[in-house]
């Protein structure tokens, strides 16, 4: 744990090295053994951050108040309707008032230029929440749960089964290549990540060793695979109209039991979260309703199965998001 971050941004981790990234996943595995053994940690007491949010969220939200908290430090949550950004005052002067007034930035919304201005103008360390492009704290979380279930992670075979052009898919893309995992996108052949981030990563790849692997067939993107991972047809902020497409297009890439089986007996599925696994929420009866579908990316009986890690994976954020603001505010 020599390595040393403090004063940087987390924006993308493509701006980050393999060391890097193993350094914050000890760090994490670390906090999370001292929060479950009820030591204090409050190491940066007296610090204060700022959490802006465009885009709601229940666990990152969760993850950085309670981290932060613990931590020792003070915590304010501006949503759209708290903060003037953009729309009465310019992204520069927002970051430079935040700036001077708290020790970090976390931002959670939509375009990555708005995350890396904040960065450049505020002076202080911002921490990306979640983008349009990238969604970095969450791949701490998922590669902490995937160490804690297998131990040795390079080699291990990731498959993603969806939209792979997402933020989600994007990021486990870049982790993977960084980490010499093998990563697979399994999805449409018109849904699949933008090549200028696949030629970034096949030049990781071929320095860590890790395979990247692209794929429309179910069963190609289950074999001798270690982790199914799967996320919602039609992301935050996204058109409802998109649902009917979606679903002609994704619903042969659910994880139910029949692709489950298809992968190495060991395996284990994942979920960032939230999931339309069932019919218990708004969006998932109106589904059903319209389309007759029970369940969307995930089958029910998967998500509840002793494979499921989803809520593990949903904890591991609080622990590894600890350790960035740790690791980049000590």
């Amino acid at each position: 744990m020599g390595l040393n971050i403090r004063g940087r941004s987390f924006l993308t981790l493509l701006d980050f090295t393999t060391e890097e990234i193993n350094y914050l996943l000890d760090l994490s595995a670390e906090f999370k053994r001292l929060k479950y053994a009820g030591v204090p940690h409050d190491y940066l007491k007296g610090k204060q951050i700022v959490l802006l949010f465009e885009k709601t969220s229940t666990r990152t939200r969760c993850a950085f108040e309670v981290g932060a908290r613990d931590l020792g430090m003070g915590v304010t949550f501006l949503d759209s309707a708290s903060s003037q950004m953009g729309k009465k005052e310019s992204l520069e002067d927002t970051a430079k008032v935040l700036g001077r007034m708290y020790d970090g930035i976390e931002y959670r919304g939509f375009k990555q230029s708005v995350v890396e201005d904040l960065a450049k103008y505020s002076g202080v360390p911002v921490w990306n929440g979640l983008t349009d492009d990238f969604h970095p704290t969450q791949m701490l979380a998922d590669i902490l749960t995937v160490k804690e279930e297998f131990g040795d992670i390079k080699g291990r075979k990731l498959t993603f089964f969806g939209d792979a052009r997402n933020n989600v898919a994007n990021s486990l893309m870049v982790v993977c290549s960084k980490l010499g995992m093998h990563f697979c996108a399994c999805g449409p052949k018109e849904l699949m990540p933008k090549k200028e981030l696949i030629k970034k990563c096949e030049a990781i790849a071929k320095e860590t060793g890790a395979v990247l692997e692209f794929t429309d067939d179910p069963k190609v993107g289950a074999k001798n695979c270690d982790v199914l991972y799967t996320d919602i047809w039609v992301s935050m902020g996204e058109p409802e109209e998109l649902w009917e497409k979606r679903i002609k297009l994704l619903k042969p890439y659910q994880v139910n039991q029949k692709l489950m089986k298809l992968a190495n007996k060991d395996a284990i599925f994942m979920h960032c979260l939230p999931s339309f696994h069932d019919r218990n929420t708004t969006v998932g009866e109106e589904i059903y309703q319209k389309y007759g579908l029970e369940s969307m990316e995930v089958s029910d009986d998967v998500f509840h199965s002793s494979k499921g890690r989803q809520f593990q994976e949903a904890e591991n954020r609080m622990h590894t998001i600890k350790a960035v603001m740790y690791a980049t505010l000590k």
